[in-house]
């Protein structure tokens, strides 16, 4: 049987094995620095916030009239939009680094549920930089009025109820995929499991919980990135030394 030569200067369809391993090894340090900086902005948008607001969100009337703490609040919901990119672009990596061996079903939830979280963390910053900045000068009667109390429950729920047990969803899903496929050790999977099962079922009705999901995050994407440097460190160990 006569093979039909290639054409010469036509592109392979398969990859060749150095653009294979620079693109293993640059997968997992892009998905490690995407977490990173999604948690750091993320924790710090909600330290922000918080330390702005009182524990009891319906008790404006001290802090919505206070303009240093109203900056405060649209300082931290300003950085909301860099760390929802950066999320997606570690659930992107993430997704991409899983491959063909990714399960349909978790997989699925895993990127449902982290473009929902995304998508839902993006209305609710809008919703409260529009009440916050609109109140100005004219917090008294904003306070007062039936838009704050319907736009200030709104962004409650859709926070607490309705964002962070997306984001519970999505930690429960990819320690399952990372517990599946073999790429996390067990202590970081039940890790996973353990935060997910908590922003479940108390995030409506602790404070500062949260914060278990960007932190979970950096522990994964810091477990990532020190992976990446061993298997370096050992793939440069392995090489043959120059004559």
């Amino acid at each position: 049987m006569v093979t039909r030569p290639e054409p010469v200067g036509a592109p392979s369809s398969r990859p060749s094995r150095p653009t294979t391993m620079s693109r293993a090894i640059r997968t997992p340090r892009s998905a490690a620095v995407a977490g990173i900086a999604f948690s750091v902005l993320f924790v710090l948008a909600l330290l922000l916030v918080r330390s702005a607001i009182p524990k009891d969100p319906a008790d404006a009337g001290q802090w919505l009239t206070d303009k240093s703490r109203r900056e405060l609040v649209l300082a931290g919901l300003w950085l909301v939009p860099f760390s929802g990119i950066a999320f997606l672009w570690f659930v992107g990596v993430v997704r991409d680094r899983i491959g063909e061996a990714e399960d349909r079903f978790f997989g699925t939830v895993f990127l449902g549920s982290g473009l929902l979280f995304v998508a839902m963390l993006f209305v609710t910053a809008a919703l409260a930089a529009g009440l916050v900045a609109t109140a100005g000068d004219n917090s008294t009667i904003f306070h007062s009025s039936d838009a704050w109390e319907i736009g200030r429950r709104a962004t409650f729920e859709l926070m607490t109820v309705y964002a962070m047990r997306m984001a519970a969803v999505f930690t429960i899903a990819t320690s399952t995929i990372l517990h599946r496929l073999g790429l996390a050790p067990r202590w970081l999977v039940v890790t996973g499991y353990a935060t997910g099962v908590v922003l479940l079922l108390t995030v409506a009705y602790a404070t500062w919980v949260e914060l278990l999901f960007p932190l979970w995050v950096l522990v994964l994407s810091v477990y990532v990135l020190v992976a990446a440097r061993k298997a370096d460190a050992g793939r440069d160990g392995s090489k043959p030394a120059d004559a």
